[in-house]
């Protein structure tokens, strides 16, 4: 059995690719059809698929006569590098940054420490970043580790660093992680950094992350502004991603 990609689907990836890295700008009209056919030395068949699929998408806009155009596109996350904002960042063509609210150990709310099978009061290590792609503020991020694993981060620079990198670097093993997204009110400090209104909604995404004995390492609260990021998942017919619905789990208070 062949294991070839289709053409159109080479197509629609290179398009997709050129229009989530900046390549051609919202608004831009994209080659014509014979054109495109000239590039990947192809009919127009797979190229009106790959086309039909990004409008699909929402990558372009236009049709019916009208030429297409590159469409506003949020940039998406894919779960393969939901741990690392800066792995993503940099698929996606964008510069990575942060900046550093706060780090040090605190008592553990009731959940946090539920989540990280620790008692409720016990310390844990809580670093409160702003996250930024190409310096505009992009999300607040809220980690909270063990004492053991967030004393590794004591000799990280938290305005530059990768934390997910670092980690590994020291052989954390971050294996497995389990994620719940929702929407949220932004509160006064996402209100703040984010330069949103108190009460904004903003884009949720809560992560445990687990070792390979399913031993819990992490327990993150992400805030996005929704028009800079959103999440994706992508099934296939014979392997299907595990999708559940289930009561929206109480969140911690967060600062």
């Amino acid at each position: 059995m062949s294991t070839e990609v289709p053409l159109h689907e080479r197509v629609h990836d290179a398009l997709r690719d050129r229009i989530g890295r900046g390549h051609w700008a919202a608004g831009t009209r994209l080659p014509s059809e014979a054109a495109l056919c000239r590039e990947f030395g192809t009919s127009r068949g797979p190229v009106r698929r790959a086309l039909a699929v990004l409008r699909e998408e929402g990558y372009i806009v236009g049709g019916r006569g009208r030429p297409p155009l590159v469409g506003r596109v949020v940039p998406t996350q894919p779960f393969s590098t939901f741990t690392s904002f800066t792995e993503w960042a940099r698929a996606i063509g964008k510069e990575p940054g942060q900046r550093m609210v706060e780090a040090g150990p605190r008592p553990a709310p009731s959940v946090i420490a539920g989540f990280l099978g620790l008692d409720e009061g016990a310390a844990v290590v809580q670093v409160v970043r702003v996250r930024t792609l190409d310096g505009v503020p992009t999300m607040v991020e809220r980690t909270s580790f063990p004492p053991e694993i967030g004393s590794l981060l004591t000799d990280l620079d938290h305005d530059r660093g990768s934390m997910h990198a670092h980690l590994v670097s020291r052989g954390v093993d971050l294996r497995r992680a389990r994620h719940t997204i929702d929407a949220v009110a932004a509160n006064p400090l996402d209100s703040e950094v984010l330069a949103v209104h108190a009460g904004a909604p903003l884009l949720r995404e809560r992560r445990i992350t687990f070792d390979s004995g399913r031993r819990p390492l992490e327990y993150a609260d992400e805030r996005y502004l929704p028009d800079l990021a959103t999440f994706t998942i992508e099934n296939e017919a014979d392997r299907r991603t595990p999708l559940t619905r289930s009561h929206p789990e109480p969140a911690p208070t967060a600062r």
